[in-house]
């Protein structure tokens, strides 16, 4: 199963609400996510932080995201994500903004 993990205790204080829109849209779309919300990611310094992670594959750790106004370009990078067989994103331009918010990739 594939998971993101949102920092629900970012001082920005839009963990929980990005969350909840992530879930309704991976519901929409029809993809195989969890979506959790975990207390401090220890990513204080760039709120609001989401990682990706699925078992055999690398997990992705993204900060400065934008809950209002990054939420396509989440769904962009789990798209990708879902589809990569290992994880390891060649092309992450379908990931928008998103691709500019990595602050780590840890192979799995």
């Amino acid at each position: 199963m594939h998971r993101i993990v949102v920092c629900s205790t970012c001082e920005c204080g839009s963990g929980p609400g990005f969350a909840k829109a992530l879930r309704a849209e991976i519901a929409a779309r029809g993809l195989e996510f969890e979506v959790q919300e975990h207390a401090c990611m220890s990513n204080c310094a760039n709120p609001l932080s989401v990682a990706f992670s699925a078992p055999g594959k690398a997990t992705y750790l993204f900060g400065g995201i934008e809950a209002e106004g990054d939420l396509a370009d989440a769904m962009g990078f789990a798209r990708i994500y879902a589809e990569s067989p290992d994880g390891w994103i060649e092309d992450a331009r379908p990931a928008g903004r998103l691709r500019f918010c990595l602050l780590g990739r840890v192979p799995a």
